[in-house]
């Protein structure tokens, strides 16, 4: 056999719209016959800060077009267009510069390649992270890195630094970048399944798919961009290729695979795949049709004896964006400016929510909330207590130790959560909810404790939530998880630290909130909406 060299992942076309940052920063210099592009290292500073910048308060319009097919599809679920609408309006009011459209503004990741004739003289990383420190510094967004100490001892690191930064070597002169910020919600949900040559084929195929998909739940905030991929030559190959096809990088591969063995996306499992998720029911957070919004399917060769099958999403905060330099300038990809056009001038019709009063004993809360299925829609009024992992594992080590409970997680309901910085003049930052599933181990003991007896967050949980719930007559209320700006600007008036203020985002908060969009998800009685589907 004659020796053939294949591209893994021939991309044939960049149909990216960029803008162009500026022409400095970059000159074209000859050595012998070859043209070198040098490039200043402070525009590697410069286009990161700006990439981060911009995908931390704006998204593809493409990504918005989706939602907006939501709102004019007469299949979608009331609850489908309540997430999408919201979303819309979420992103409306991000662009705007001051709150991020996620509170969780993410791990900072670059995945660039770098051309044989391209020369900085510098550690490019060191640049790259240095134009990222510069924008979570100045703008409203959480640091949400935690450095390592010693084994157990851990701390933010102040800076959301340090960031994923991968290079690559490939052949001309110019320079391309894939900046992402991902969330934990949506990271969480990355998995790696090994598998063997019995996954292949259609019956196998679809089997597992549909039983995979359920372990995605919608934590992540659906609708999601949901990415398949079977084969690698390695865990490591596969996983890399599920979070660039998330986020679109490989949508124009080729459609067929060859002897060689370039990767390829698979267009009719993509349409099934798409299917089945439509037919899961799950639906856009809280039932429906829209559990994503595309799909897809990527195929790579593999080692005879491994079939490993990755599967992840981008969420609905879609925070993807490319960069390049070139002998031109310094480019990013450009984002969507007016994300209000993609609203209806009449919000969808929807069934009324029902309206809790939270400023009441919580016995009188929890006879209100027993009166009302799951599903049923709601609006929050009043106080309530914020608190996530740390403070959690905090309040166990007072109960540990023989201690009460805190009389403020008796009194309110608790909401897992941690802001972005508050804007001047604004109440609080960007303030959506985090994952609920990551608290579950506490919720029995704390029940028992008289806490957490209603508890806010996004995201399906466990049966011991489930269970406990039934046991100590509690609730699991389910926020919308992405829409973390307008939370802020529109039902959150009041935000102050009560406890663990040396956790920073961690701390515990006092909350004021005005027609809080929630549903009910798990009730008193041992019914859970997820469960259901």
């Amino acid at each position: 056999m004659d020796f053939i060299y294949q591209d893994p992942y021939p991309i044939e076309k960049d149909d990216t719209q960029y803008k162009k940052i500026t022409s400095d920063y970059v000159k074209v210099e000859k050595l012998g016959d070859r043209e070198i592009l040098t490039i200043d290292p402070k525009g590697l500073e410069l286009l990161a800060e700006i990439a981060m910048n911009d995908v931390s308060f704006m998204l593809r319009t493409k990504h918005l077009k989706s939602l907006e097919n939501i709102l004019n599809d007469p299949e979608a679920t009331d609850n489908d267009r309540f997430v999408a609408y919201n979303l819309l309006q979420n992103a409306a009011v991000a662009v705007e510069g001051e709150l991020p459209s996620c509170q969780d503004t993410g791990t900072a990741i670059v995945m660039a390649k770098k051309g044989e004739d391209v020369y900085t003289g510098v550690n490019d990383a060191e640049w790259l992270s240095k134009g990222i420190f510069n924008t979570y510094e100045k703008k409203n967004l959480r640091y949400s890195q935690i450095v390592p100490i010693s084994m157990f001892e851990e701390k933010n690191s102040g800076s959301n630094l340090p960031a994923q930064i991968d290079i690559y070597a490939k052949k001309g002169s110019s320079y391309e970048f894939l900046f992402l910020a991902k969330g934990g919600g949506s990271a969480n949900k990355t998995f790696l399944y090994q598998q063997t040559k019995s996954l292949l084929n259609e019956k196998s195929m679809e089997t597992f798919i549909r039983t995979k998909i359920k372990d995605l739940g919608t934590s992540a905030c659906p609708p999601y961009h949901l990415a398949l991929v079977i084969g690698g030559t390695s865990a490591e190959a596969n996983l890399a290729t599920v979070k660039k096809a998330s986020a679109g990088y490989f949508d124009n591969l080729p459609t067929s695979g060859n002897l060689a063995g370039q990767a390829f996306r698979d267009l009719e499992w993509e349409k099934r795949v798409q299917e089945i998720c439509q037919e899961s029911a799950i639906g856009a957070q809280f039932g429906g049709k829209y559990f994503t919004h595309d799909v897809r399917v990527i195929r790579l060769p593999r080692h005879a004896a491994s079939c490993p099958v990755g599967l992840g999403v981008s969420c609905s905060a879609d925070r993807n964006i490319k960069g390049k330099i070139t002998k031109e300038g310094i480019f990013v990809e450009q984002l969507e400016i007016n994300p209000r056009q993609f609203l209806p001038e009449i919000a969808p019709h929807l069934q009324p929510a029902v309206e809790i009063d939270l400023n009441r004993p919580m016995s009188e809360i929890l006879a209100e909330l027993t009166k009302y299925p799951i599903k049923t829609r709601l609006k929050l009024n009043g106080t309530v207590i914020v608190a996530r992992d740390i403070a959690h594992a905090k309040i166990k080590e007072l109960l540990d130790s023989g201690k009460p409970m805190p009389e403020y997680f008796k009194n309110h309901p608790v909401y897992y959560a941690g802001p972005a910085k508050t804007p001047e003049g604004m109440p609080s930052g960007s303030f959506g909810p985090t994952t609920a599933g990551r608290m579950d181990v506490y919720v029995d003991e704390f029940q028992a404790a008289g806490g957490s007896m209603i508890m806010l967050a996004k995201g399906n949980r466990s049966q011991q939530v489930t269970d406990a719930c039934l046991k100590h007559k509690g609730f699991y209320l389910g926020s919308i998880g992405g829409p973390a700006a307008i939370l802020a600007q529109d039902n959150i008036l009041k935000v102050e630290v009560v406890d663990f203020e040396e956790l920073g985002m961690e701390a515990v908060r006092k909350i004021t909130v005005k027609d809080f969009p929630a549903f009910i998800i798990t009730d008193d009685k041992g019914n859970d909406f997820f469960a259901n589907l």
